[in-house]
């Protein structure tokens, strides 16, 4: 059985007999096909029948990686280090540049194989008839005007206009998202990748490679693409550090300038050299060389966890994108539903029963068919005996020319009976009923149709001359059991769910309000014409306010996501097809469901290995988990990186006291960040709502915390130059500007973790979730170091151990003043511009 008789999708109107002697004309041909001459010129000025690539060359995307402002910090860095030989410095920074750019590469290479896929999906024989003769040649050397045979079981090996032949069914479900296979006569186009199921028929070549319809779907792939909000965040948090970096820096050397020039005049090069050599201190504690490294780390470690719920992601950044999704765009079959036509009622007409509707469509069925209708209408029938007492002496397939089946069966008591099920207009017209009775079915069908069913009607005929109606067969693809429950899910984790169908806009109706989706479906032809290039904010807006879309052709697919996208929204969209593969691409987390073509996988951020939307809430919730682990740590890094820059630049230029070494920030850190890498398994309580990059908040809130971390530092440096000038005191405690020094870098090495124990949760530090067991026993096991480091004087001088016990005391006083503060901010500015957020956005219902 074929789609068009049940299916509520509408197929292009076929060509008559004029215009396809037209369309040939056009194309130089005829039903001979053409010659091998005319072949070769073709295919020299249209080209192969191929999908063209260009790959970028792997050495040219591997050198981005190094180019940009957070590699040139962290390439500055490693350069001076060289040129000074400071030889850890120098590996330490070298080794974190190249394990990003590595990385970086890794999940860009495994990312970019979508056109490979694809084109796995051409054909790679065709049967053309060249020189009046039928012959086997690559499909890739076809050309416009080629005459070829497509038969049941091949792939179609360019876009045809088909001229000869009964009739064709072909499975084109990958391409235009329509679930059932569709029946093509004389006059139809049939597309490039579609699968022959049942015929035979002869084609013209109308187009080949990039222009036909599966090219313009790669081409698609091909141009689609987003770049990741974690991307833009890493640069923007760079940016803002390299500004802030050399903005102290001109500060640093003006002071120093001024006093070595205008105060007391003593330049010489070694004062060059000692202000190159702040600068360098500066500048050195300013590049967050480990920033990309912990993030890949963190994510890489939750992509791991992420695949253990049956979600596989693609890219690391997905993990972000799918924290951030605000619009969950899905496809229908096989996603919300189960891709599995079911018989829901029968509906007799006459003196018919329910099982004799049943039992009627069964008998018009061959056992052994794989058709969809076919295999719905066998499972539907319960009781498999009542086919027992029934002999078939002949039947009469299905074909698009008459669109029924026809048995001819022989009863228990011998009478020869012939039943037929096929199009619900079809079996009226050979039962040709009473006005009323006619009436009746027509409005039955008119109404299923409206509700989103499939009908199938069924007849029956005592002497093969004369038919009585029997009834109606309704079928739908019902939705998956948990698809109700997931997408309520969903929406609870501020998601809004838009179904996107090939199917037409009633039977996505009926699915929508099955799921609770809503039932403003809108027809995507009528949005997007032919040709669309430009999204008007018209459109934007009536994509944004849609509750889904029927009747959708890939570039439809591509254009709402984009749509959406120049609304504001991050957008997720799942699919399985050829045909989803552009908006997977476009889409900032393009979801591959199980059982997904190559081509939706390579195309795909996240790919799902077991069935149905329940795996999206999990790996949503799980990837909001890790942007809470990658978010506190970025607030740690910005905080603290603040806390030594001002720290340098403010001791130098007010007391003339170089508080750090070299040596010291190297060490720190490695201090800081090496253990750090732990907070991929921290404990943390997922966003209720979407998760996203919003600069500004970041780095309001992060300054905050480096300020307070700084006035921290600064408040030590001063108690200990106080400290030095009282003879009593240092007395009590022995203290030096060289071991002041170390206790500057005591004082970063704790207070930096115990602000990471603060920044980490919205609440207070002292309630849950407390830190996972790893990140804790990290953080001790490198506290346990830097006391060792200092009390024994390691590559720095000594620290007398009760002047470590009292820089300890310090940094928990001000670890609670932090968290006191911290609370305050989050409860009078954070949830109050929540609220107005909330309040000012607009409702798209």
């Amino acid at each position: 059985m074929a789609s068009d008789i049940t299916s509520g999708s509408k197929p292009a109107s076929a060509l008559d007999a004029s215009a396809i002697a037209a369309e040939l004309t056009s194309l130089e041909t005829s039903p001979k096909g053409l010659t091998g001459a005319d072949a070769t010129s073709r295919l020299a000025r249209y080209g192969r029948n191929a999908i063209a690539d260009k790959t970028e060359s792997r050495w040219k995307k591997l050198a981005t990686y190094f180019w940009g402002p957070l590699p040139w910090m962290i390439e500055a860095a490693a350069l001076i280090s060289l040129i000074r030989r400071d030889w850890s410095d120098f590996f330490v920074v070298a080794g974190l540049l190249i394990y990003n750019a590595a990385v970086g590469f890794w999940q860009d290479y495994k990312a970019s194989n979508a056109l490979d896929a694809l084109k796995k999906g051409l054909a790679p024989k065709a049967r053309v008839l060249r020189d009046g003769a039928w012959t086997s040649i690559d499909a890739a050397d076809l050309v416009p005007g080629d005459v070829v045979n497509v038969t049941a079981g091949q792939i179609v090996p360019a876009d045809l206009l088909l001229i000869e032949g009964e009739y064709l069914t072909v499975d084109q479900s990958a391409l235009t998202g329509e679930s059932l296979p569709v029946s093509k006569k004389v006059g139809d186009a049939a597309y490039s990748g579609g699968i022959a199921k049942q015929g035979d028929m002869t084609g013209v070549v109308t187009k080949t490679g990039n222009n036909t319809f599966f090219g313009r779907t790669a081409r698609l792939v091909a141009s689609a693409g987003t770049v990741s909000h974690s991307q833009k965040a890493v640069l923007q948090i760079g940016d803002f550090l390299i500004v802030t970096a050399f903005a102290l820096a001109l500060v640093l050397v003006s002071v120093e300038v001024y006093r070595h020039i205008v105060v007391a005049p003593s330049w010489d090069w070694a004062t060059v050299g000692s202000i190159l050599q702040f600068v360098l201190i500066l500048l050195v504690a300013s590049i967050p060389v480990a920033l990309p490294a912990v993030m890949s780390v963190t994510m890489a470690i939750g992509a791991y966890a992420l695949s253990k719920q049956k979600a596989i992601l693609s890219r690391l950044s997905a993990i972000e994108e799918l924290a951030g999704v605000d619009v969950l765009c899905s496809d229908k079959t096989g996603t919300l539903t189960l891709n599995q036509l079911t018989v829901d009622a029968p509906i007799p007409f006459g003196a018919a029963k329910l099982e004799d509707v049943l039992v009627g469509a069964a008998l018009a069925t061959q056992t052994s068919s794989e058709d969809p209708i076919d295999l719905a209408v066998l499972r539907a029938l319960k009781d498999k005996a009542a086919l027992a007492s029934f002999k078939e002496t002949a039947f009469v397939p299905f074909d698009p020319v008459n669109k029924r089946t026809v048995a001819t069966v022989v009863d228990a008591q011998g009478h020869t009976v012939q039943y037929a099920k096929g199009a619900p207009q079809v079996i009226a017209a050979l039962a040709n009923p009473d006005p009323g009775t006619l009436a009746k079915y027509n409005g039955t069908v008119a109404d299923l149709a409206s509700r989103g069913y499939r009908a199938l009607g069924v007849g029956r005929s005592d002497d093969g001359k004369t038919w009585q109606l029997v009834g109606l067969v309704t079928m739908q693809d019902p939705p998956r059991p948990d698809a109700k429950a997931t997408i309520a899910e969903t929406e609870k984790l501020g998601l809004n769910v838009k179904m996107v169908t090939g199917d037409d806009v009633a039977i996505g109706d009926q699915i929508a309000k099955q799921l609770g989706m809503g039932d403003r479906l809108l027809v995507a032809s009528d949005l997007f014409k032919d040709g669309t290039t430009t999204i008007t904010p018209q459109i934007a807006e009536a994509v944004e306010r849609a509750d889904g879309f029927g009747r959708v052709f890939p570039q439809h697919k591509y254009e709402i996501v984009k749509a959406l996208q120049s609304r504001g929204h991050i957008v997720a969209m799942t699919g399985d097809g050829v045909n989803d593969a552009p908006a997977l691409r476009q889409a900032d987390c393009g979801i591959a469901v199980s059982g997904a073509t190559d081509a939706a996988r390579s195309a795909a951020a996240l790919i799902l290995t077991a069935p149905g939307l329940s795996t999206i809430v999990n790996a949503i919730v799980g990837a909001r988990q890790i942007f809470q682990r990658v978010l506190s740590y970025v607030h740690y890094r910005i905080a603290m990186t603040l806390d030594i820059m001002l720290l340098v630049v403010a001791s130098v230029v007010f007391f003339e006291f170089q508080p750090l070494t070299a040596v010291m920030i190297v060490v720190l850190a490695l201090l800081d960040d090496i253990p750090i890498m732990t907070i991929a398994y921290d404990n943390v309580t997922p966003a209720p709502k979407p998760e996203r990059w919003d600069m500004h908040k970041v780095l309001v809130f992060a300054g905050l915390m480096g300020l307070l971390s700084f006035a921290e530092s600064l408040g030590l440096l001063l108690v200990g130059l106080e400290w030095i000038g009282n003879q009593s005191l240092t007395a009590s405690i022995p203290l030096d500007r060289d071991s002041l020094k170390t206790a500057m870098f005591l004082q970063l090495a704790v207070g930096g973790h115990l602000l990471l124990f603060v920044v980490r949760t919205r609440h207070s530090v002292f309630v849950p979730p407390y830190p996972s067991a790893p990140l804790f026993l990290a953080i001790v096991a490198t506290q346990v170091v830097a006391i060792l480091i200092c009390g024994f004087g390691i590559l720095m001088p000594a620290l007398p151990w009760s002047a470590i016990a009292a820089v300890w005391a310090w940094c928990l006083i001000w670890m609670v003043v932090i968290d006191i503060v911290k609370l305050i901010y989050v409860r009078h500015f954070e949830d109050n511009a929540a609220q107005m957020r909330s309040l000012a956005k607009p409702i798209a219902n």
